[in-house]
């Protein structure tokens, strides 16, 4: 047996380490912000530290997703190679997503670098899947603040108009998202998209801490487009 296959990680190895890393504290947050009962409550620098570890491993980051537990999936996320995944798999991973935050995980760190992704967001943004929903959403706001080209904002101002605030929450979150970004980026746009905001009126109780920027496009649009001037 080679050295390298000696050291590999095993899912039941890597579940054991996040395990024993677990703290009461960050399970009790993880549960506020909607996760379920399947998690270790593992910090995400830990977890971190631990995908330093083990380094990429694919074969075990599509695993530590299949396991569906919380902890094992911001893992898998950190370990896994976006390119060797099929648009098919990608489209598994992101249905059977555990939370948002991991959503937000998955699409910064696999979604974002995956080569299919714009056939992707086209047909996550048609999908009733409330998870494949969010992430076309959020790979639209993306290419509304980088690369708009042949983007019908118009026709997306429309349409958050039309269905955001019927929308599920997790869904508001990315195209309330794509909606601040046609604002902050988009000038011709810019008074439409705002008062779309300020009539929807999602998020603007927002609770923050000070010195940081609420979702409330109205504000962070204004805040935002005064940091470019």
């Amino acid at each position: 047996m080679t050295q390298a296959a000696t050291h590999a990680t095993t899912l039941q190895d890597a579940l054991d380490q996040l395990r024993s890393l677990g703290n009461e504290k960050v399970r009790a947050l993880n549960a506020k912000n909607g996760a379920g009962d399947d998690q270790f409550g593992v910090s995400l620098g830990d977890i971190r530290a631990v995908a330093k570890k083990i380094r990429t491993d694919h074969a075990l980051a599509l695993a530590l997703w299949d396991s569906g537990n919380l902890d094992a999936q911001f893992l898998s996320t950190l370990l896994v190679q976006p390119a060797k995944l099929s648009a098919g798999e990608l489209d598994r991973m992101v249905r059977s997503i555990s939370s948002a935050r991991v959503a937000d995980w998955l699409g910064a760190y696999v979604i974002a670098k995956h080569p299919a992704k714009e056939a992707l967001r086209e047909a996550w943004l048609a999908a009733d899947d409330r998870w494949a929903a969010r992430a076309g959403w959020g790979l639209t706001a993306e290419r509304v603040a980088k690369d708009a080209d042949g983007l019908d904002l118009a026709a997306l101002l429309d349409r958050i108009e039309r269905e955001m605030l019927c929308a599920d929450p997790v869904v508001q979150w990315t195209m309330n998202t794509t909606l601040g970004e046609i604002g902050i980026h988009h000038p011709a746009l810019r008074e439409r998209a705002v008062a779309i905001g300020e009539r929807l009126g999602l998020y603007r109780d927002w609770p923050l801490s000070k010195g940081c920027i609420p979702p409330f496009v109205p504000v962070w649009v204004d805040a935002m487009v005064r940091r470019q001037g």
